[in-house]
């Protein structure tokens, strides 16, 4: 089980196949997308990456979200989310993740947050059908109905498809197709409909019902932070820099 990405909807455009055939795509788009923190079996009792994306002001942040950058030593996220892996597949914090992470043709599952509607009646909330059209009912021929029964049980049960808020939840779709990759700009070109308006956060995780192809990188495709490649000096040669002092020469170095 490989970690999963945080990707930020771009919107939707269309790729020609070689045949000249037009697919619809969904773009997303990686924006920094590191891991700030590891979940281990032995200090949290199960294995999982955290994974940050985008960039915030500090000003916003909490004293404890600054505190978890800080030690992790990357720049704080503006969302923030938990992949659960295999002990086997953890991703080492600062690692930033690529777009080539996900290999073409592959199948992941989609989870985001749908476009909120507002109030919306039975009919487009639920896919009523509706009163009848004709002889029989007076300007009520979209209203929901019957909503429970007489005296017995006297109540509308919990649950009751009715009327009220629509849209804004979270919203899972799965086995959709990797189009195309673009490792260079940070793209993921998916086949179709992704939940979301344009601009929110999505998801993006291997599907669970689809096999992984052989061609996808395991633990996954990532690159290190600049810091982990500075070069760093020396404890005795900062400390003689710092204080003069010669180093101490081998024995029979300057022997008679």
């Amino acid at each position: 089980m490989r970690s999963g990405v945080i990707a930020q909807k771009v919107g939707m455009t269309r790729i020609f196949t070689d045949a000249g055939e037009h697919v619809p795509v969904t773009v997303l788009r990686l924006e920094n997308c590191q891991v700030v923190g590891q979940r281990t079996a032995e200090k949290n009792g199960y294995t999982a990456v955290q994974l940050g994306a985008g960039r915030a002001k500090v000003k916003r942040l909490t004293r404890s979200a600054r505190g978890s950058f800080a030690v992790a030593n990357v720049e704080p996220k503006r969302k923030v989310a938990e992949f659960r892996v295999s002990p086997e597949n953890l991703i080492d914090v600062g690692a930033e993740i690529t777009a080539d992470h996900f290999v073409e043709g592959q199948f992941v599952d989609a989870s985001g947050t749908s476009i909120g509607k507002g109030f919306a009646g039975g009919m487009k909330r639920h896919g009523f059908g509706g009163l009848r059209a004709s002889h029989g009912v007076s300007i009520n021929h979209r209203s929901l109905g019957s909503t429970g029964q007489c005296q017995e049980p006297g109540k509308v049960f919990k649950g009751k498809k009715m009327a009220g808020h629509m849209g804004d939840v979270s919203v899972t779709t799965q086995n959709l197709r990797v189009v195309k990759t673009d490792p260079e700009r940070g793209l993921i070109m998916i086949r179709g409909a992704v939940p979301g308006a344009k601009g929110g956060w999505v998801l993006l995780r291997d599907a669970v019902k689809r096999a992984l192809p052989d061609g996808a990188p395991i633990p996954g495709a990532f690159r290190k932070g600049a810091d982990e490649k500075t070069p760093v000096k020396e404890p005795e040669a900062e400390a003689s820099a710092e204080t003069g002092e010669a180093k101490p020469t081998e024995v029979g170095e300057n022997a008679q």
